[in-house]
């Protein structure tokens, strides 16, 4: 597949994602995707995660339990050789126990197959201002 065509999918993914449209999100990946959060984030221990429903209930569904509000911001996607796509953003949200707010760069590397669908995920994350935000 293009990498015109995958940054589409990613750009709909996020797309997605703001609205809160799981279906859509869940069903842009392969059902063998491997997901891994940034290492020392909290949700960092379930990597690998292994599916679409892995993902909704490890990665996800805490997400939104967790937080009073999580959103993506300044979402820049790039195109990269090979079925890979970089996303540079912010994660702006506030986690529910403290009260407290953060607002972190992140980046995510995307990797697609010749269909389109996502078969791995990679983020890197401002850990400290996330594990700051959950004291």
């Amino acid at each position: 597949m293009e990498n015109k065509q995958n940054l589409k999918v990613i750009e709909n993914l996020y797309n997605a994602f703001a609205t809160g449209d799981m279906p859509t999100v869940l069903g842009s990946m392969d059902p063998n995707i491997e997901w891994n959060e940034a290492e020392s984030n909290a949700l960092s221990d379930g990597n690998p995660y292994i599916g679409p429903n892995a993902i909704l209930e490890g990665v996800f569904a805490r997400l939104g339990a967790n937080h009073e509000y999580f959103g993506l911001k300044d979402i820049n996607i790039h195109s990269m050789n090979g079925n890979k796509i970089l996303a540079t953003l912010r994660y702006d949200a506030k986690v529910k126990t403290t009260g407290k707010s953060y607002n972190a760069q992140a980046a995510h590397l995307w990797t697609l197959n010749d269909k389109g669908k996502i078969t791995a995920f990679q983020q890197y994350v401002d850990t400290k201002k996330l594990a700051d935000a959950e004291k």
